[in-house]
Order: structure tokens, then C-alpha cells, then sequence
């Protein structure tokens, strides 16, 4: 769909989504940014619910501009956003109107020290021992830690007889969204998740409000002891409703 749209239509920029909170699908966004390069499209990544936990090859996929969240897969305090812009990117710079997202002065801040707004050095220092601990558990083996305990999850939600939203292929390992089984009163499950074993799982958003939770595994939470203990919690919780999952 995307070479038809760029073949008929040409554009300046392709941006896209890696992992989608919302409805638990991981994007092909290696084959998607290898066609709009192909297009001389520069592409832009949302990798907010991915890195740290999904493969993502930023250089090798051809990525022009990738940013994230430092809270979620990489396991540290919320606050700040990890970006960055490979070169073919930064050789299309245009002139900004707005101070805050003037990519020229955010350059000299960051790089030339240039003084642009006052950072947190707290976040900087949690957000520097996160990559000491991602560095130290290697980066190929926190990725597959995430699909491994993401399949652990699924395995033990088949057993109970639930399933989640997107098929197998599209399933993003960091984000899973289970179909909420029919009979079920989704918010009192979550409420008695949240008051009695202390796990807080989202709600279903938009078109999908009542109809899935969203659970996610990520950064230190993604252990098999959780995964054990999460699946042994909700179907206690289903249980107080008589619902066979």
C-alpha cells in the first residue's frame, strides 16, 4: 500500500509507528522505510513503546529520524525523549519559526553546550545507569528477554482460553492486548488487579474501550516471575466474576 501511495503521490516525509500502544501490533518498519527511501522520502520512527525491547536497527534500516521515551522499554523515569537524526535527515533542515523545536539550536545546546532551556540533571543521571544496565545485560539478549516472556504470557493466556487483538505475525512483544472474554466487566478486573495484587493494566482505547486490556512487558517488568504472577492475578480475578476463560 505504501509503494502505491508514494508511486502515485510523492512525499517529502514517511512517518510511521514501530510499536503501537494502542492495539499491540509491531509495524514492518525495516521493509516501510526501505521503500520510502527508495521514494526519497525521509521517514520518521515512533519507536516509543520499542526501543530498548523490539529489535531496531536505526542506521542499518535506513532510518532518518527515530525518537522514544525514556519510561518504557528502557526502564527509566519519565521526561525525556531520546531522538535522533541521521544525516541524510539533518541535510534537509528548514528554517523553524518555533524556538522550541529549532532543530539548529536544540543542536548547539546539545552539542556545543550553547545554553537553550535548563535540563534535568537527575533524568540524566537515571536515564545514564538505565543504559549502564541495558549495556551490561547486552542488547541482543534484552531483546529476545522480551519475546520470551512475552510468549511465556501468551502461552499461559491460551491455556486460560484468551487470545490477544492482532494475529501472531503482527504482535508487538513489549505491549500485548488481551481480548477481554465475553461476560467479563473489564474495569472491575482491572480495579481488583490494582487493589488486591498491586498490577495495573490499561484499558482499551477509542473503537477498542471495553473490548481489550492492554498489558504491557517492558524494560525490568518483562521477568518470568511477573509473567507467573500476572497470569496467576487475573485469572483469580476472572474467577470472582465466574467467568470461563
Amino acid at each position: 500500500m505504501l509503494e502505491r501511495s508514494l508511486a502515485a503521490t510523492p512525499a517529502d516525509v514517511v512517518a510511521m509507528v514501530h510499536g503501537e500502544t494502542s492495539t499491540g501490533v509491531c509495524n514492518p518498519v525495516r521493509e516501510l522505510a526501505a521503500i520510502a527511501r527508495k521514494h526519497d522520502a525521509l521517514t520518521i520512527v515512533d519507536a516509543v513503546t520499542s526501543f530498548g525491547g523490539v529489535e531496531l536497527e536505526i542506521g542499518a534500516w535506513g532510518i532518518d529520524v527515530c525518537y522514544s521515551c525514556t519510561q518504557k522499554c528502557l526502564g527509566a523515569p519519565s521526561g525525556l525523549a531520546p531522538i535522533v537524526f541521521a544525516p541524510r535527515a539533518l541535510e534537509r533542515t528548514a528554517k523553524c519559526p518555533s524556538f522550541y523545536f529549532d532543530l539548529q539550536l536544540l543542536k548547539d545546546y546539545w552539542l556545543n553546550r550553547k545554553y537553550h532551556h535548563t535540563m534535568s540533571s537527575a533524568l540524566l543521571c537515571a536515564l545514564y545507569e538505565a543504559l549502564t544496565m541495558i549495556e551490561e545485560e547486552g542488547l541482543d539478549a534484552r531483546w529476545a528477554r522480551h519475546e520470551r516472556n512475552h510468549r511465556a504470557f501468551v502461552a499461559g493466556l491460551s491455556a486460560m482460553g484468551l487470545g490477544l487483538l492482532p494475529p501472531e505475525s503482527d504482535r508487538l512483544f513489549t505491549l500485548n492486548t488481551v481480548k477481554v472474554p465475553e461476560g467479563a466487566d473489564e474495569a472491575a478486573i482491572r480495579k481488583l488487579l490494582l487493589e488486591e495484587f498491586s498490577i495495573e493494566i490499561g484499558a482499551g482505547l477509542g473503537p477498542l474501550a471495553g473490548k481489550i486490556w492492554r498489558i504491557g512487558l517492558m524494560g525490568t517488568s518483562s521477568s518470568w516471575r511477573l509473567v507467573v504472577l500476572l497470569l496467576g492475578a487475573l485469572q483469580s480475578a476472572l474467577a470472582t466474576q465466574r467467568v470461563n476463560a
